[in-house]
């Protein structure tokens, strides 16, 4: 289920603010995005992983948390961060 360092980079590279900025916020919503589509596509194929599921929940809450939290900070951020990675239809 982990993401491949190779497609970690490319994602850090992207939405950091450097090579090894692995900590924003724009960053580790990045991450967990990528995280959370594998992990959905693993579920279609295994409806019966509970425990997956339940992770899956888990993710998809803490980057809830971090979207609310990037909203409150500098909302061009954050909308920027959505129309990227097409996570929800903006109004």
């Amino acid at each position: 289920m982990a993401i491949n360092l190779k497609n970690k980079a490319a994602i850090v590279e992207k939405f950091g603010k450097n090579a090894k900025d692995t900590g924003s916020v724009e960053t580790q919503i990045a991450l967990l995005s990528e995280k959370i589509t594998e992990l959905t596509e693993h579920l279609k194929s295994n409806q019966k992983d509970y425990q997956g599921r339940r992770g899956l929940l888990m993710m998809v809450g803490r980057r809830k948390r971090l979207l609310s939290y990037l909203k409150d900070r500098n909302l061009e951020d954050y909308r920027k961060i959505i129309k990227q990675l097409n996570i929800r239809e903006t109004k």
